[in-house]
């Protein structure tokens, strides 16, 4: 982990002053994934690849880039060069220069590498190329991916780079994203994924010769493979501590075939998971007619190419993407093993994102941005779905499969951290209209567990990013048992947007901030979305569908009210920032918003927070209340309301001084403490959205008084892409 950058420019010329500011603009775009060191990758001269890493922000590389020995003559041109920058998020070796990336193969710079994920079976790989000789500077998995392209290449040097990328991408296992260069074949750039987001943007001065680029199946790949295999095991450098090399991963998760039915529904257009149709278009990416300039971007994340083209390839697991003379080729060494139809194509799709939606604008960070933009975010979540005036709601991503649903045995919930928050939030209103049994899930523990799953199960998978690592292998594990899949995300072209068998994406815009905001409450309505869609053809349930749907049509407008107490939060702040603890109180509907509360603070403010189910408050935390310790307490007027008032009457008798978030007109209840957060009244299921804002609101503002960074907070990453 945990960001990627790589920039090509082929006949396009550009200076080396201008190829290393898009690179450090680059990381720049990625810093929002959390990082704690960062380096590039460029050439030197014609020969030469030059390295410059350090630990720390990427305004420190910048720092460390232009005062550089070697950053001379910035006004040369290159016709053709390759750079390549990664911010890193430390999970093998401590944050150094020296772990840093890029990684190279030896002194020489021979062959560098970044990458994103983890190797599970590097030191098997390290021991290996130990005892061939080779040597290691750093405490990173990433050294072995470079050293293994330089023995390969050593053995066998007539291999393309791209070959080489293949053969040592077999060997590997775990989840990684690679991107390479090498002085041995320069104004080439290879790069590789599997089970981490890399996609690949295009850049020209003129139309595209096509939409789709063919995948090239090469059983000539898969000789070299096992050729190399051999020679790597019984050269005469043979030693019994050599590794057995295969060309399989013990994490590739074989699939079941699907049912007809659903083979038939997945389409080319679908939102989430659709299989792309066969193209008659040529077996590689070249620029229109004779027209050779173009431009190459590698990135984790369509934030940082978004300023420079919105014309995107998302790579699939182990697709090998190699440029080579201007020409973008993807391959593959197989098809997939269980037989299954399988996209022949990679679909050059247009991102809809704009650079502006990724800028603070007047706001002092993201975050800050992502709560206030709210009342837009939740609109766009709705917008073409929700009809207010004949009170119909359309899923278009899920429509064709919502028979299929219908006749499930249970629903099954998965997701981590806010998503699984965000499902804690619609649960109740899940089982009240859908009528069916509704399980929830941490991913990591539901993995744990070996769960039982079964085809008539239906499995909805939660996260912002899509790529999240445990929701990820909780879906395979899922999908491998004949389940239907759904998935729940923000990102289009996300893994579990593409391994989903239907989906929703909630469109609340890309999210900067580690910290979750706005797609919190887009993924709460698109849960309550899914159960109105569930039960429109059950007449016993059309008030309470009406009453949720106009619930839904005032909420914009009742989440401006709710910012309005950005001031008065803030002087609650003042009061707060300086506590080591904080307990966040609530029941029913507003259990979710304390557990989301309680991370918020806990994520931004370092602070140590904790929501507690007000109805557990006698088995035990009851204890840790005395005068000294600040509680939040959540009391609506909703089912549970006697039951909360009854838990905050227990906290005042111990002392405590609860700050009450509580309705506007609810003057009995806030009659109890003399600081309340008054928000609107909405329907039940929707209440939580209004009472967490307050939170999020009151997490910022405590975090900003104790000189936190509130957009990347230490330790975090926003996209958890390893497990």
């Amino acid at each position: 982990m945990c960001g990627i950058f790589a920039y090509l420019n082929y006949l396009e010329p550009k200076t080396r002053k201008e190829i290393l500011e898009l690179l450090i603009k680059g990381l720049q775009r990625l810093e929002y994934r959390g990082y704690d060191s960062a380096g590039v990758a460029f050439d030197r001269d014609e020969t030469e690849i030059e390295i410059i890493r350090c630990k720390g922000k990427v305004q420190a590389l910048s720092d460390a880039i232009w005062s550089h020995e070697n950053v001379t003559d910035l006004e040369r041109q290159y016709q053709v060069h390759v750079g390549i920058a990664h911010t890193r998020w430390a999970t093998h070796g401590e944050p150094s220069e020296l772990n840093s990336h890029p990684q190279r193969s030896d002194g020489e710079n021979e062959f560098v590498v970044v990458h994103n994920g983890i190797l599970t079976n590097y030191k098997d790989i390290k021991t290996f190329l130990e005892n061939k000789g080779f040597t290691f500077e750093s405490e990173t998995d990433t050294e072995v991916i470079v050293k293994l392209i330089k023995h390969l290449h050593e053995t066998h040097p007539k291999m393309k780079f791209r070959e080489l990328v293949e053969q040592v991408s077999q060997q590997l296992e775990g989840a990684f994203a690679i991107v390479l260069k090498s002085k041995h074949f320069p104004g080439q750039c290879v790069a590789t994924r599997r089970g981490s987001p890399l996609l690949v943007g295009i850049k020209t001065k003129t139309n595209l010769q096509t939409d789709h680029i063919p995948i090239i199946y090469s059983s000539k790949a898969t000789k070299i493979l096992k050729l190399c295999t051999k020679l790597s095991l019984n050269d005469d450098e043979r030693d019994r501590d050599a590794i057995k090399m295969t060309g399989t991963h013990r994490n590739s998760i074989a699939e079941d075939n699907e049912d007809a039915h659903r083979a038939n529904l997945l389409t080319s257009n679908s939102l989430v998971g659709g299989k792309l149709a066969r193209s008659n278009s040529t077996t590689e990416f070249v620029p229109y007619e004779d027209e050779k300039v173009v431009e190459y971007l590698f990135a984790s994340d369509a934030s940082a190419i978004i300023e420079h083209t919105n014309r995107v390839i998302f790579l699939e697991d182990d697709d090998v993407a190699s440029v080579e003379d201007g020409r973008l080729t993807i391959h593959r060494l197989k098809r997939n093993l269980t037989g299954d139809a399988s996209p022949m194509t990679r679909e050059i799709i247009t991102l809809k994102m704009e650079i502006q939606q990724i800028m603070k604008g007047n706001f002092s960070s993201f975050m800050q941005k992502e709560i206030f933009e709210q009342p837009e975010s939740v609109i766009n979540t709705m917008r073409g779905r929700i009809n207010f005036e004949d009170e119909t709601v359309v899923l278009g991503g899920i429509k064709d499969f919502i028979p299929e649903i219908k006749r499930c045995r249970r629903l099954l919930l998965i997701g981590c951290g806010t998503s699984y928050h965000s499902i804690i939030a619609t649960r109740q209103i899940l089982e009240e209209l859908t009528e069916l049994p509704v399980m929830i899930e941490l991913a990591s523990d539901f993995l744990d567990r070996n769960t039982p799953i079964f085809r008539d199960d239906v499995c909805f998978f939660v996260s912002q990013s899509g790529e999240t690592a445990d929701t990820l292998m909780a879906l395979r594990y899922c999908k491998h048992r004949g389940a239907l899949i759904v998935g729940i995300t923000n990102t289009v072209g996300s893994s579990i947007c593409r391994e989903s068998h239907c989906g929703v994406h909630i469109n609340a815009g890309p999210e900067i901030g580690v910290a979750s905001t706005k797609a919190y409450t887009s993924q709460v309505i698109s849960l309550v979305m899914f159960a109105l869609v569930m039960s429109e053809d059950r007449i016993s349930m059309r008030p309470r569908r009406s009453e949720i749907i106009q619930g839904l049509h005032s909420l914009p407008e009742q989440i401006k009210q709710v910012l309005n107490l950005d001031e008065q939060v803030l002087e609650m702040s003042k009061e707060l920032f300086q506590q080591k603890s904080l307990l966040l109180m609530g029941r029913g509907w507003n259990y979710s918003t304390v557990l989301e509360g309680a991370l918020k603070i806990k994520e931004l403010t370092y602070m140590h927070s904790e929501g507690i189910l007000a109805g557990e408050l006698k088995h035990g935390p009851l204890a840790l209340i005395d005068q000294a310790m600040p509680v939040i307490m959540v009391v609506t007027r909703d089912s549970v309301y006697p039951k909360c008032m009854n838990a905050l009457q227990q906290v005042m008798a111990r002392g405590a001084s609860p700050i009450l978030i509580a309705e506007i007109d609810d003057l009995d209840t806030q009659k109890y403490s003399k600081k309340v957060l008054p928000i609107p009244h909405t329907v039940d299921c929707l209440q939580g959205i209004l009472s967490v804002i307050p939170l999020q609101l009151l997490s910022y503002h405590i975090a900003v008084l104790r000189d936190c960074d509130v957009d990347c907070p230490r330790n975090l990453a926003k996209s958890v892409t390893v497990e």
